[in-house]
């Protein structure tokens, strides 16, 4: 039994009760069974770059799907990060152990770890590592999806110092993650129980995703502390979101009454988009904002409401991470204000969203 103490002996699970719980797929099955034939040939860390889009800054062509059925460089990476940390780290072998190196891929240890974090006294582990086995392990969009987002985490979040860390110790991937297993059971037809796992990452996590909310892969939930996505949100790919998002409704109506935020936008920290609006691909919201209108594509909206102050030139910012507010916009925003007229009201000339 691998546990971090003895008084939670009861809520980690053992090798044993994983492997039950956590069916291999036919991939690693085949590895798993076939232990006494020739070795497998791993190929090296770089070749991520070949089998997994790797979304950092400059990436021309973040489009190719990874190869799943071929060698996992991810999952190599976070096995040899967990070695090299429970080296360094001996206090933590026995964790790192009962999260990583004890599971047979990224799929199972993925399990465990959120398995662990979510558990309480009427939700335990086991259900939850069955739960989360049971879709993962069936699913190749969503085995896609989770590595794509720690590919994301690694290459965006400058805090992020491993693979390895990601997994264990970021809330804002733990919480995407179970949103992706909530939106499999949703569209199943097991809304409580979705609800039920939206509800706990709220209570854990501090994020609230509606588990019939879409989101794409190559997502960053940075921080991830206050961000709120609601039941008709669509976010496409290779998204970046800081904590304090909020992506919600106007009002009392029904239907379709959510954002809708195009492939590669960066919304800042804090910025509250409202009612059922398009950010378009590449736009950048400024931290703070409060977006009411569309905002075009490849462009940078700020302001309480939001205005378009400027485009960009970065195709993706999501991917640059360029938060920093350029000479050019403090310029602009001081002629803007310049600009009002005295009695308040705001010039007819400034540029407005979608005005």
């Amino acid at each position: 039994m691998a546990c971090l103490s003895r008084h939670h002996h009861r809520a980690w699970l053992t090798t044993q009760d994983m492997l039950q719980r956590c069916p291999l797929s036919a991939h690693h099955r085949l590895l798993h069974d076939d232990a006494d034939s020739n070795p497998i040939n791993v190929p090296s860390l770089s070749s991520a770059y070949r089998l997994f889009p790797v979304y950092a800054m400059g990436a021309l062509d973040p489009t190719p799907e990874p190869e799943l059925d071929g060698p996992d460089p991810i999952w190599n990476a976070v096995r040899e990060e967990a070695k090299l940390e429970a080296e360094k780290e001996p206090i933590l072998s026995s964790f790192l152990y009962a999260s990583i190196l004890a599971h047979d891929c990224f799929e199972q240890a993925l399990a465990f770890v959120v398995a662990n974090r979510l558990q309480n006294a009427t939700l335990l582990a086991t259900q939850l590592m069955d739960i989360f086995c049971n879709v993962i392990m069936y699913d190749k969009p969503i085995q896609r999806s989770i590595r794509l987002d720690v590919q994301a985490f690694k290459d965006r979040d400058p805090a992020c110092l491993s693979y390895c860390s990601a997994l264990l110790y970021m809330k804002g991937y733990h919480a995407l993650q179970v949103h992706r297993v909530a939106h499999a059971l949703w569209h199943q037809g097991r809304k409580v129980l979705a609800l039920a796992l939206q509800s706990r990452v709220s209570e854990v996590f501090g994020v609230d995703i509606h588990p019939a909310a879409k989101i794409g892969e190559g997502i960053l939930l940075d921080h991830g502390t206050g961000v709120v996505i609601g039941e008709t949100a669509i976010i496409g790919n290779r998204v970046s979101l800081m904590h304090g998002v909020t992506l919600g409704g106007t009002g009392k109506e029904i239907g379709d009454r959510h954002p809708k935020v195009g492939e590669g936008a960066l919304i800042g920290a804090s910025a509250t988009i409202l009612g059922n609006i398009k950010i378009g691909e590449g736009a950048m919201i400024a931290a703070g904002s409060l977006v009411l209108k569309d905002v075009p594509p490849h462009s940078i909206a700020a302001g309480i409401p939001a205005k378009v102050i400027s485009g960009l030139e970065d195709h993706d910012p999501s991917l640059a991470m360029k938060h920093d507010a350029s000479k050019d916009f403090f310029t602009q925003v001081a002629t803007n204000f310049r600009d009002e007229k005295p009695n308040g009201a705001q010039n007819p000339d400034r540029n407005e969203v979608n005005n």
